[in-house]
């Protein structure tokens, strides 16, 4: 049953959560190994901890595991809370909560689905503030990065929060797959400056794909091939002198296998990427696979830090600034075709 409690037993809550979080149950696991079930997991773990009386209800999650039922819990939920969306409301990072959805259920889908393993863990550093730099691909919802931000807090107990392209925060279709605070509370930074700015100011360990959006949304035909990166982060490392961690992903490109983007209509409904590949057949049946991605091995090379150089002179030129963000990318690139050559 889904508990629903107030807000002063929350932090308790958490705190607790190795005790008194959430316990996977048969339904759970059921969830995890049937793709339609991965937004219920989702949904159902965040009502565990907060009231959500705008969320999804039981006959809605057993909706979403029928073909096309997913359509028919939207007008349930729809018409329940009286002909309008769910109400759009802003969070704030919460360590805790990040803890207990790392652990209860980021855990097992990284352990027993993405297999995920680090690999050179002696050149992560003993602590922070960082920026983690990787390359991003898949066109479909980050599991590279989630998988990397739970193996990092994993082997350095890191409160790791990721850069998100702000379609995760406000987008129409993301309101409905999930709370409207989920991003926020989870750690998920606004991949814009200012907010990128403000995070790094702060001394936080920020996970950031340097390609930006075209890292993902490349296409198969361009999978393990490192599209241009931005400058942004290397001025805001020079600039606050925090140094950057580079890692290299191999696997990412399997989760969504076999994909393009549809460019124009991608523009027209305001998403970073939309992909067509032979599994959009089952994702217009079930939309709850939305959040779902295929089963593959994310292996991540850790790198050694950037020579402290690269982070200590804030007098750089634009120019000479890009430069080095694209002699760091071929360094990459380099990494990448020596990893693919040995598996």
């Amino acid at each position: 049953m889904i508990n629903q409690h107030s807000e002063n037993l929350l932090n308790t809550q958490l705190e607790n959560a190795p005790v008194q979080g959430y316990k996977f149950s048969w339904f759970d696991w059921f969830c995890l190994w049937y793709p339609p079930g991965w937004l219920i997991l989702f949904n159902r773990h965040w009502q565990h901890y907060h009231q959500d009386p705008d969320g999804w209800h039981w006959l809605e999650y057993g909706l979403f595991l029928i073909p096309g039922g997913f359509y028919l819990a939207m007008l349930s939920r729809w018409l329940r809370l009286g002909c309008r969306s769910p109400r759009q409301e802003v969070g704030e990072f919460d360590a805790n909560y990040q803890q207990a959805f790392r652990q209860e259920v980021i855990g097992p889908i990284v352990k027993y689905y993405f297999r995920g393993e680090l690999q050179q863990i002696e050149n992560v550093p003993p602590k922070g503030p960082l920026i983690v730099a990787m390359n991003h691909a898949g066109m479909c919802f980050p599991w590279d990065f989630l998988t990397l931000a739970y193996l990092l807090g994993e082997a350095r107990g890191w409160k790791v929060q990721p850069l998100a392209n702000p379609a995760l925060f406000d987008h129409p279709w993301m309101v409905w797959w999930l709370p409207s605070k989920w991003s926020q509370v989870l750690g998920g930074v606004r991949a814009e400056l200012n907010d990128f700015e403000v995070a790094i100011a702060q001394g936080k360990i920020l996970l950031y794909a340097p390609e930006g959006i075209r890292g993902p949304a490349k296409g198969w035909t361009k999978r393990h091939q490192l599209q241009k990166f931005d400058v942004s982060f290397m001025q805001l490392s020079d600039r606050y002198h925090i140094p950057i961690l580079p890692v290299v992903c191999i696997g990412s490109e399997f989760l969504h296998p076999w994909t393009f983007n549809i460019t124009k209509l991608q523009r027209l409904i305001k998403l970073p990427f939309l992909p067509f590949s032979p599994l959009m057949p089952a994702l217009l049946l079930f939309p709850s696979m939305g959040v779902w991605a295929m089963k593959t091995r994310l292996r991540y090379f850790i790198q050694p830090l950037e020579p402290a150089e690269l982070a200590t002179n804030s007098n750089k030129g634009r120019t000479a600034v890009y430069q080095q963000a694209q002699k760091l990318r071929e360094k990459l690139q380099l990494q990448i075709n020596q990893l693919l050559s040995q598996f």
